[in-house]
């Protein structure tokens, strides 16, 4: 398990500067780093998940008792203030230094800043950490990654608007500390922000908000930010034009040609309005599955992949029945 600390919280902004507060930080990058952790298929636990109140010793207390006899790891999220910049690393003394370096190797290739990597002691007693949440966490491995300066201009514009390099240096950190394969797909996932709802994210991807509750498994409308959302495949046959949009940058988004995408519009010119209705996908071709066939044999015939007619047909196994039609990708 990985237990994630979301430091300060509730009465306890932590350290605000350049447009940053710290809570808030602390609070989206921890739900961010759990939800991405899980789709790996490794366990996590938040010390908190909401905007609460939450002391150090309460904090140290969960995460000593949640481990039990099991491997744990504890990461507590944290941002500085002072006069330098860049990522800081605490760690144990208790620990070894392997886990905060693979951190350190991968915030550096991803081009961040490490200030430093480091352990230190209590000035009253050598023999414990100077931390109070390293004091008391027992055995547990607790790292404390401090992102950045708050209050240094550089550090605080990365964190704003580059906060998943830090999220995904931490994660592919702990997936490789525990052997388990780490991949990212950043089309496939969407960090809710100030001022989203379902329908203005679902109009963003041209996806319906149906499909986006369902791929999120979502019971409710509501939405927190820092939420992490999986954005389903585009399934739509149409795209309405927004405001910005051109033929050049619908086709990349679609993976078409403009002359494919004017073919199927009937369109004359490349001039675009906004709210215009557009075809993005050619007339499918089908086939009707024939007695002896099987997904290889048809994706020979018709020189494609079994994977991709199962996506162009949503299947959810690879049997087939006579008599069922297929779309040809």
């Amino acid at each position: 398990m990985i237990i994630i600390d979301a430091f300060r919280g509730g009465d306890d902004l932590g350290y605000t500067s350049n447009g940053i507060i710290e809570k808030d930080f602390n609070l989206m990058i921890s739900k961010y780093i759990s939800d991405r952790l899980n789709s790996l298929g490794i366990e996590t636990f938040l010390t908190r998940d909401s905007d609460t109140n939450l002391n150090i010793n309460q904090r140290g207390d969960l995460i000593k008792d949640l481990s039990g006899n099991r491997n744990v790891i504890a990461l507590s999220n944290r941002l500085n203030f002072g006069d330098e910049n860049g990522i800081e690393i605490v760690y144990s003394l208790k620990n070894s230094n392997s886990l905060p370096n693979k951190i350190e190797n991968s915030f550096k290739e991803k081009g961040l800043t490490v200030n430093k990597v480091y352990q230190r002691r209590d000035e009253n007693d050598t023999s414990l950490d100077y931390d109070e949440l390293l004091k008391r966490t027992g055995n547990v491995e607790t790292i404390i990654v401090n992102y950045g300066y708050v209050n240094d201009v550089n550090d605080a514009n990365l964190l704003k608007n580059d906060y998943i390099k830090y999220a995904e240096s931490i994660i592919k950190s702990l997936a490789t500390q525990l052997g388990v394969p780490y991949t990212f797909e950043s089309n496939d996932i969407y960090i809710v922000k100030k001022g989203d709802s379902l329908y203005s994210i679902a109009k963003k991807y041209n996806i319906t908000v149906d499909n986006l509750m369902k791929e999120n498994n979502l019971k409710s409308t509501l939405l927190n930010i820092g939420d992490v959302l999986k954005i389903p495949s585009n399934n739509l046959d149409t795209y309405i034009v927004q405001k910005g949009d051109t033929l050049y940058s619908i086709s990349r988004k679609f993976n078409i040609s403009v002359n494919e995408l004017k073919s199927l519009n009937n369109l004359s010119s490349n001039l675009l309005s906004i709210g215009q209705v557009l075809n993005i996908k050619p007339n499918k071709k089908t086939y009707i599955v024939q007695k002896g066939d099987s997904l290889y044999s048809i994706s020979k015939k018709f020189n494609t992949t079994v994977n991709d007619i199962i996506k162009e047909n949503n299947l959810k196994t690879t049997l087939l029945s006579i008599g069922q039609k297929l779309f040809i990708p």
